[in-house]
């Protein structure tokens, strides 16, 4: 056994899963220091912690790697300082071919810096409507709220995303024959039934929205957690059908008249 402490392949060996070895204890070490110091604050700054806590462990991973790479060169042999100096003509023949990723870290860094969107927002993206698991160096990592499949975005396409609200606009369709006092009266009743369910934050009636060829549309406004919007729509609109439907009031719909001479 002590044989093998004198061979060089075995001494390269045992220093490259030294090296490895010390860099996840510094790497969990660290990463565990971070959280702990960012465990107890408000909040309503939980969100935004928890994106540069992620972020920040990205960062430290990435830069654990690179060293860990460069030390485990050096041990085997490797000049790392001949290296090192021919970087800079290799980033000039790099530059080209990476200029998509140099875009997501300069991105990704306006992500968290301007608070464009947090981890646990509820974003769109095209036809896509999804929680934010994670913003990384180069992605962002959505749960897509109807599906519940993982999508990850290209953070250089930040323009074409939206932070999606906790706000559902919702028109009730009630005919002009119906008075204006009955139909607050039952607009009254949704809401209060709305405001029961308990994925809403709150509900109330905003008034006419407008005067439509076959109703007058009363609006009211439901807030509730953007993750569940879908859901929380679907179930608003079976409550009015229902208190509707007990109330004996139709919704109305366009219709033709003819008229013959």
């Amino acid at each position: 056994m002590m044989n093998l402490f004198k061979e060089e392949w075995f001494i390269r060996l045992f220093g490259s899963v030294l090296t490895i070895l010390i860099s996840l204890i510094i790497y969990k070490t660290i990463s565990f220091i971070i959280f702990k110091g960012t465990a107890g604050k408000r909040v309503s700054k939980s969100k935004k912690i928890n994106t540069y806590t992620r972020l920040v462990r990205n960062i430290l991973r990435y830069v654990i790697i690179l060293i860990d790479v460069l030390i485990i060169l050096q041990i085997h042999g490797i000049n790392v300082t001949s290296m090192v100096a021919g970087v800079g003509v290799i980033s000039i023949i790099l530059g080209f071919a990476i200029q998509d990723a140099l875009k997501d870290i300069i991105k990704g860094f306006d992500i968290i810096s301007d608070s464009y969107y947090q981890v646990g927002d509820v974003i769109k993206y095209e036809d896509i409507i999804g929680k934010v698991l994670s913003i990384g160096l180069k992605t962002t990592k959505l749960e897509d709220v109807n599906t519940f499949n993982i999508v990850s975005i290209s953070n250089r396409k930040i323009e074409q995303v939206e932070v999606v609200s906790n706000l559902i606009n919702i028109d009730v369709p009630l005919s002009y024959d119906l008075e204006v006092k009955s139909a607050i009266n039952v607009i009254d009743k949704i809401v209060n039934e709305i405001k029961k369910h308990n994925d809403v934050d709150n509900c109330e009636y905003r008034g006419i929205n407008d005067l439509a060829d076959s109703s007058i549309k009363y609006q009211i406004k439901v807030y509730c957690n953007p993750v569940k919007k879908v859901q929380v729509r679907r179930d608003a609109l079976g409550i009015i059908m229902t208190i509707l439907e007990k109330e004996g009031i139709k919704v109305p719909y366009n219709q033709i008249d003819v008229h013959q001479r």
